[in-house]
This record gives structure tokens, sequence and C-alpha cells, in this order.
């Protein structure tokens, strides 16, 4: 079977500095994750010797230098520690971009995106590495002019962008689909369908809830379960899933429609009730959960509807917001998903994907951040 998805970006950024130093070292700053560390130079490049291909050239990942990076880290095969697999990205991607003369540099990410909650965050982590190592190379350009507060690369630089932040996926997550890079780098809406992505060329902004129920679920444990089901009852599962294929395309058709002539009420109950069908699709499935349920009834009891994102089994789960939805019901809508535990913010999704931004474009608790270290 050759289903469509729908991909969309979140509203919640991942922000990177890179400096150049003349210390002689490489340092990498990731407070999300309490991770601080540098590395000398001389030190790092005896981890190129035998490297395949033409140095600093894309290429596919080069398993006997990860190796190597692997034994010089002391990180395990078999690790899934998140602030490993942040290092060991950014370290494979360093040495790969600038193979032919390391450079002295200090590297700063800030997250607005929970980490491991399925939100796509080392992705945005991969995507912002990708685009600020590739520019501080000089393998792409630095779009942003004095006169602008931000700005995006070409065409052509953004799917360069795209294929070496898939490079870092594949270092943590082994065989990622890809989707999750293509989101952080386009932004917006994408369609899924046989392996192949395209990014739609409407960016229609939806309000939402976004809720971390803050159950911990394992995608590949989820996955193999749906696999097994699939196997166990075809006959039962193949129409579900052609149903799922079903909601992305009228969801798609209904999006169209609303970027083209603006949104409408009637827009807004279709989308409510795919995201209802959808969800009951998820269930049957078998990557609900109870936690996911409660937010389902929560949101429900105020008129509003939710579904589940990512791996489903716990994670998270976004309700649509209408432009009419009055503040006070999503006040204490927020306030009673965060007396179950829950941890909730309104955002947007059908965001601009990797953007350059000058200082005046981010708020000062940011470049705080940033400054920081």
């Amino acid at each position: 079977m050759k289903l469509v998805a729908l991909a969309v970006s979140l509203n919640l950024r991942t922000y990177l500095r890179l400096q150049s130093t003349s210390s002689g070292e490489v340092r990498i700053n990731l407070p999300n994750i309490d991770t601080f560390l540098s590395w000398e130079i001389t030190a790092l490049q005896p981890l190129l010797a035998g490297c395949k291909a033409e140095q600093g050239a894309l290429k596919e990942l080069d398993a006997d230098l990860l190796k190597r990076l692997r034994e010089f880290t002391g990180i395990s095969d078999d690790s899934t520690d998140t602030r490993s697999m942040a290092v060991l990205a950014f370290l494979y991607m360093y040495l790969a971009v600038f193979a032919d003369s390391l450079a002295s540099i200090t590297l700063s990410v800030w997250s607005e995106l929970p980490t491991g909650a399925g939100l796509g965050s080392s992705a945005a982590y991969n995507v912002c590495l990708s685009a600020a190592l590739l520019s501080a190379k000089g393998t792409i350009s630095s779009p942003l002019t004095p006169q602008q507060e931000s700005a995006r690369w070409s065409k052509e630089e953004m799917e360069l962008i795209n294929r070496w932040a898939f490079m870092g996926e594949k270092i943590i997550h082994g065989n990622p689909s890809g989707v999750d890079n293509a989101v952080g780098t386009w932004g917006g809406f994408l369609r899924y369908h046989a392996g192949n992505i395209t990014p739609l060329s409407w960016v229609p902004i939806l309000r939402i809830l976004l809720t971390n129920t803050k159950v911990p679920r394992s995608t590949k444990v989820l996955v193999s379960g749906v696999k097994d089901k699939i196997n166990k009852f075809p006959s039962v599962m193949k129409p579900v899933l052609e149903s799922v294929s079903a909601v992305s395309c009228t969801c798609e058709q209904t999006l169209t429609e609303m970027a083209a002539q603006g949104p409408s009420a009637e827009h807004y109950d279709i989308l409510e009730e795919l995201i209802d069908i959808n969800q009951h699709h998820l269930n049957v499935m078998g990557v609900g959960h109870s936690s996911l349920d409660t937010l389902c009834r929560v949101t429900l009891a105020k008129g509003l509807h939710s579904k589940l994102t990512g791996a489903g089994g716990g994670g998270c789960g976004i309700t649509l917001l209408r432009p009419e939805t009055d503040t006070s019901v999503i006040q204490s809508t927020v306030e009673e998903l965060k007396a179950c535990g829950f941890d909730c913010w309104e955002t947007s999704i059908g965001a601009p994907g990797i953007q350059q931004h000058s200082s005046a474009a981010l708020s000062h608790d940011i470049l705080k951040i940033l400054n920081s270290y």
C-alpha cells in the first residue's frame, strides 16, 4: 500500500549561535540538556585520517568515521542517550563539513521544543547544525543583509541543508524517514507519499494547544505493534490504513481551500471532524493511551477537538483552536490539562522552516541565553 500522510511544522523554535574563535578549540553548549563540551582541534584532526570520498563532500554516512568518533567520545554502539547522540551528530557533521581545514568555533543551541516528546527536537537540532556549519564553511551563503531581520536560503541551498540534516538524523535514529528534517528545513505543510516528500506551496497558520502528557513511549515498540496487528488482521487493518490516507487527502484539500479562499467556519468544522476520525483510527491501530483519552475528553467538554501526534502511546497531542475560540475557554482548558499533570502551550502549526536571523529579530530572553556561553 502506498498511503498519503501530511506532516506540518510546529511554531516552537530552535535557535543556534555560531562564533568563530581563535582558541584552537571546538566548543558546543546545549543548555536544554545540560551539555557543555570542548575539544582541541589537534585532538580531532587524526579522526579524519583515511576518510572515504572527497573531504568536505556530502556522501553516505561514513561508518568508519562514526566508529572512530564513538571510540573517541566513549559513546557505545547501543547508546540512545540524548546527550550522547547530540554530541555524536555535531562532531560528525563538523568534521565532515570542515574536513579540509578544521575551524575553531563555539556553537550554542537552545530550543523551545521539549526533548524526547516526539515533536522533532532532534530534527530541528540537525537542521540548525547543518545550516550553521555549511554557512560558516562558505558552502552555502549567508542570505541575511543589514537591512533584514530574517532571511532564507535559495531552494538549492535549502535542499543541501536538508540532505546534511538527514545525515544527522541517521546518526541519531539509524533509519529515519526523512520527514522530520524536511519539515524543519522547509516548514509549512509537507505531503509524504510513496517515499516522496513534497513541500506544499501554501502555508496556512492554524492555532493549536500542544499538550505533552509526559508519558514515555518507545517509537520502535509502537511501530512494531502496528506491524504485528497488520500482519495478524490484514483484512481488518488494510481498510483502516486506507481510511487514514483518505483523511490526509481530505485534510490537504481543505487546507488548500483555506489558503486560497480564506478560512471559513465550514472549513474548521471539517478539520474538527477529521481530527476526531483520525484519533479513532489511531486507537484502532493500537497507538492510543489513556492519557491521550483524557486529553480528548477534557478538550471535547470545552467544545475543542484533539488527536495524538508523533508515535502515540503517550507523548503529545494537539488541539485545534478556532479563530473565535474565547480566551477564557483556552485558559480554563490549559489549567485543567495542567491539573491532570500535563504540560500545555498555545502555539501554531504551519510555521516557516529554517531561517537566518539578526539579533534584532530575537527576543531579549533568547539572546541572553545564546550569549551566556
